[in-house]
């Protein structure tokens, strides 16, 4: 019980201190963690107060800070995520918190391999790149074309079509 209430105090205290330092910033409890560009808000969870909650609100303060709203490529949002936490480590020097590297790794982890996914061609196993249009997918090696939901919070399903290859060689067909 002391130790519940001794982690609630390090979780107030950090909002206490986020909320004098950036009045600007608006703070609202929810079900995650999460910035709404939209709403302006950085989103909080109320719960298990763990060290682990106290580095994601440094995490969302920071895409709040660097005022991100929306990203087109795939890759783009792994650019996005990196940043946050380059901000929060910032933070966390600010407020005397110690971010753990290995967390900060695995997080972005997750958007590797939701990024890995998503490059797999689904017809020969090849891993491609996204196309300019940020809605498709194309293989170089066979020539499919896919889509993948845009959500970052889905699985990687992708719809496919074989796409016969251009007779034409074409300067974006090439490989950099």
């Amino acid at each position: 019980m002391v130790a519940m209430i001794w982690r609630k105090k390090h979780m107030e205290l950090l909002l206490a201190n986020l909320r004098i330092a950036y009045p600007h910033l608006e703070f609202a409890t929810g079900k995650q963690f999460s910035w709404s560009p939209e709403t302006h808000e950085i989103i909080y969870k109320i719960g298990t107060d763990d060290q682990r909650d106290r580095w994601s609100l440094l995490h969302e303060t920071g895409h709040a800070l660097l005022e991100h709203t929306s990203y087109q490529a795939d890759y783009s949002l792994l650019r996005l995520e990196v940043a946050a936490w380059e901000k929060a480590r910032e933070l966390a020097r600010q407020f005397a918190i110690v971010l753990d590297e290995d967390h900060v790794q695995d997080c972005l982890d997750t958007y590797r391999d939701w990024l890995y996914k998503r490059s797999i061609c689904p017809s020969c196993a090849s891993k491609c790149l996204q196309q300019d249009d940020y809605a498709h997918y194309r293989c170089y090696n066979c020539h499919a074309v896919w889509r993948v939901t845009p959500s970052r919070f889905c699985r990687s399903y992708r719809s496919s079509k074989i796409k016969k290859p251009s007779a034409v060689f074409h300067e974006t067909d090439g490989i950099c």
